[in-house]
């Protein structure tokens, strides 16, 4: 406002108190209270603004001074003003009527005008009032509109902020140039909000300006908008009145809206009886009984199972699953066998010929298990999975955790001289036997202990593995292919100019008269390998990472985005095999893909393990001592899809059919198990595919905010999804152009991407970033900075001994040391940090989102790793 100087001051011209009081500015009195009424343009300059809001929460300044300060310190941070207009901003939050009468004391400079709401609630029924202040206003100086939310620790009473001296703890400023927005409509708009129980209550917990933008998008969801139409008379205003009615009834019975108003973590509702929904962790007290009740809530939907798969929606998911599926399993198939060179060695004599073949391969499992074992066991598992499992949106495959799992087994099993694929048969027979007696005592309740702090260990733990080892594999091509100034000559006119070298080596012994030739195959460095290596693993990663960025950016329609985005992977690994393709003049290592239905390694194993041994007898000790790495195994397989399954049966995403974790968690790991006999791997949920999927099959509500409508439950979906998997088999003509290097490349990008979201890691990054930096999270907020580091360290210390433990022979003891965290997190609590910070610190804050929302992600959405 401006006095009769024309010099500008603020003037609280509106105040709530569960109705709008409008103050006459001529008279100086307030006029009687009535109902809000807004304009719609007015909501929609408000949404406007706050796309570009500057939050903070939590603030624990308790004089208005030191909050203008802390305000403007922000504006400035985030680029909302210029350095220059500092002072000139804070000298006119700070400006209040109320200091003194005088007018020449209220002097501001020209180009004002400044307006204040006041918005009281009570907070119980107690007499304890809290207020909210908003100020808005026009100051020539700025360029634009700038809007600052802050959310006071606890409320304070700031000194002649408002004309009645109540605490206050809410604070909103809308200032900028005079343009066409409506600074005194705006400002009624936010008081209306802020006068709103829901949306207060609400602010009092978001924990960002995304969310707190979603809040006012809630609240214009039930507004009213009356056209420029006459109204004649009052009783035609009777039937908005019903409307408005029904819309606050919707409203109030939200599941969101229902758990904000409880301020609670989780409760649901049956969608068919309204009823509260039993929880399927806990326990009947009978042998087998959460497995029954898993089998009796899931199989009487078993029909709609079938029929919803009807729909267009679940044939997109089928084609984007389908890749997103191929691709990891192809990835660690060909990571499970890699071939590098080849020694034979013929011994012979007059009367004895003897030929013998070993395979030197440069890592993981001796080509025991390769790309066909993959598919197969992919296929055959997920078809079987899905049409019996209880919670057939699970998307099953190879992990990375498994993949460390089965490089460890097999250095330990060739350190002993023991049969590795022998050893897997026994390792799955004991995996049947301990899921049976786990899923007999309900032991499935235990993934309640497992916390964010054990997964985010975990997680940064098999990303550091995947990056470690993409980089060692590219250091193995240059040390087989070194950068050197002359090389053998390659022959061109040959058909394959990348022969091997043949040396033979004859040794005669005159005692016996035996002749020895040993044909040792070399393959020599060839030029340009290692460098052609280098740019297609960097190129797939970079490809498949940037079209992943690409997603979630604004350039294209959203659909064109998430095409490209969710097809990354293909893309990249295509792109690189065209570029392999077109150099014909280096060579590469290729992906081995046998034909048809062949195994990787013909000359080591068939189709049907021997589980007495296959070329030596297997000792009978060691038949009873795989039940320890079976033990090793299922705590694996039982963190993974047991967490997998917590994430999408959360209550927000509206799963109607309910959940399996005891029923799906015996099929899992009893196929696994049995798997074992035929040599094929042991899988898993695996969690980022899994909600991948969900999110496919998620259909969404209308309107400027679409909300989760449902979830097409069916089984169909995984069953075809399946089946291509191990009719892709049959691609061989086409896998094996792929450059190993490639692979390597997408090795890289899950180690990198599997980063987001991890709340570990984005605290490590803190360790390097000054505090005035820090996050609106509570981590950030609500626990000091050192108690947070300490936490952080504690976490990296059991990062490094796990490693160490990884690196070490006992690798095999990894699962065991990982499960150590848990009573370590415990132990924590109450000793080291309060309940709390432990709350802010290891709260399981993860929530739903989807790819359509610009800027989400998710591999946001869960700690666990690929």
């Amino acid at each position: 406002m401006k006095d009769q100087k024309q010099e500008a001051y603020w003037q609280e011209t509106g105040r709530w108190a569960g109705y709008e009081q409008s103050l006459d500015p001529q008279a100086g009195v307030w006029a009687t209270s009535h109902i809000s009424y807004l304009t719609f343009k007015s909501l929609i300059q408000l949404r406007r603004t706050m796309n570009t809001v500057v939050t903070i929460f939590d603030c624990e300044e308790k004089t208005l001074a030191t909050i203008a300060e802390k305000m403007v310190s922000e504006m400035v941070s985030k680029k909302e003003i210029r350095q220059g207009d500092r002072e000139e901003v804070l000298k006119s939050l700070l400006q209040n009527r109320s200091q003194s009468s005088d007018p020449e004391s209220q002097t501001l400079t020209e180009g004002k005008d400044l307006q204040k709401f006041s918005v009281k609630e009570r907070k119980d029924e107690s007499d304890h009032v809290e207020a909210s202040m908003v100020l808005v206003g026009a100051l020539d100086c700025l360029e634009k509109p700038s809007v600052v939310f802050v959310r006071l620790k606890e409320a304070a009473a700031l000194d002649s902020a408002l004309e009645a001296p109540d605490p206050i703890r809410f604070v909103f400023v809308l200032i900028g140039p005079k343009t066409d927005l409506d600074y005194q409509e705006t400002g009624r708009a936010m008081a209306a909000l802020m006068a709103d129980k829901v949306f207060i209550q609400a602010a009092l917990e978001v924990k960002n300006a995304r969310e707190l933008t979603d809040s006012v998008s809630d609240f214009m969801d039930c507004c009213v908008v009356i056209p420029p139409t006459e109204i004649k008379n009052e009783a035609m205003l009777s039937s908005i009145i019903r409307f408005q009615k029904k819309l606050l009834q919707d409203r109030l019975q939200s599941p969101e809206i229902s758990r904000i108003r409880r301020n609670s973590t989780r409760c649901s509702l049956s969608i068919s009886s309204g009823a509260p929904a039993e929880d399927p962790l806990s326990r009947t007290g009978r042998p087998f009984g959460g497995m029954i009740r898993d089998i009796k809530r899931r199989y009487q939907y078993y029909k709609s199972d079938l029929t919803d798969a009807l729909n267009a929606q679940c044939l997109a998911a089928i084609i984007f699953i389908y890749f997103a599926a191929l691709s990891p399993a192809i990835t660690f198939g060909g990571l499970l066998g890699v071939y590098e060179s080849v020694v034979t060695v013929c011994s012979s004599n007059r009367s004895y010929h003897d030929l013998i073949i070993s395979t030197l391969t440069a890592d993981k499992v001796d080509n025991m298990i390769g790309v066909p074992e993959l598919l197969i066991s992919t296929s055959i598992q997920g078809i079987i999975f899905c049409f019996v499992a209880a919670q057939p949106i699970l998307v099953i495959g190879f992990s990375g955790p498994l993949l460390v799992f089965e490089e460890a087994f097999f250095a330990f099993c060739k350190s002993q001289d023991i049969e590795y694929i022998v050893g897997r048969v026994w390792v799955g027979l004991w995996l049947v036997f301990i899921v049976v007696v786990i899923v007999a005592f309900e032991g499935s309740f235990l993934v309640r202990f497992i916390s964010r702090f054990t997964q985010e260990i975990f997680s940064i733990l098999i990303s550091l593995i995947f990056i470690y080892e993409t980089f060692a594999k590219l250091a193995r091509i240059f040390k087989a292919h070194p950068l050197i100034l002359n090389y053998y000559h390659v022959n061109a006119t040959i058909e394959n100019p990348w022969h091997p070298i043949v040396e033979e080596i004859i040794t005669y012994d005159n005692a016996t008269g035996n002749t020895t030739i040993v044909i040792n195959t070399i393959k020599p460095p060839y030029p340009n390998t290692a460098l052609l290596s280098m740019c297609l693993m960097l190129g797939c990663f970079f490809i498949a990472y940037f079209l992943r960025q690409f997603k979630n950016g604004t350039f294209l329609p959203g659909k064109v985005r998430r095409l490209l985005g969710d097809f990354g992977v293909p893309i990249a690994v295509f792109l690189m095999i065209v570029a392999d393709y077109t150099i014909e003049d280096t060579y590469t290592q290729k992906l081995v893909v046998p034909k048809g239905l062949e195994v990787s390694n013909p000359a080591a194993r068939g189709w049907l393990i021997n589980p007495f041994g296959e070329h030596q007898p297997f000792p009978v000790w060691l038949m009873f001592a795989s039940c320890v790495p079976a033990l090793l195994v299922f705590i694996l397989i039982f963190l993974e899809s047991q967490i997998t399954t917590l994430i999408i049966s959360k209550p927000e995403r509206k799963m109607a059919k309910g959940s399996g974790f005891h029923f799906d968690l015996l099929i899992l790991v009893g196929m696994g198990g049995l798997s074992a006999i035929f040599g094929m791997p042991w899988l898993s949920a695996a969690t980022v595919r899994t909600v991948t999927h969900a999110n496919a099959l998620t259909v969404m509500t209308k309107g400027t905010k679409p909300k989760i409508e449902r979830v097409i439950e069916q089984r169909i979906s995984g069953i075809v999804v399946a089946l291509l998997v191990g009719l892709s088999v049959l691609m061989e003509p086409i896998l094996k152009l792929i450059p190993m290097s490639a692979l390597f490349g997408i090795f890289l990008y899950m180690g990198v991407t599997s980063l987001n979201g991890i709340q570990l890691w984005d605290r490590m990054l803190l360790l390097l970033i000054p505090k005035k930096y820090h996050p609106d999270e509570p981590y950030a907020t609500r626990v000091s900075t050192g108690r947070m580091h300490l936490y952080t360290a504690i976490q990296i210390v059991c990062l490094v001994v796990l490693w160490i433990v990884k690196s070490s022979p006992v690798s095999l003891a990894l699962p065991f040391i990982l499960i150590l965290t848990i009573p370590l997190r415990m132990l924590m609590t109450g000793h080291l940090f309060t309940e709390l910070e432990m709350k802010c610190l290891d709260a399981d804050d993860a929530k739903v989102t989807f790819e359509e929302e610009p800027g989400q992600d998710v591999y946001c959405e869960t700690q666990m790793p690929l």
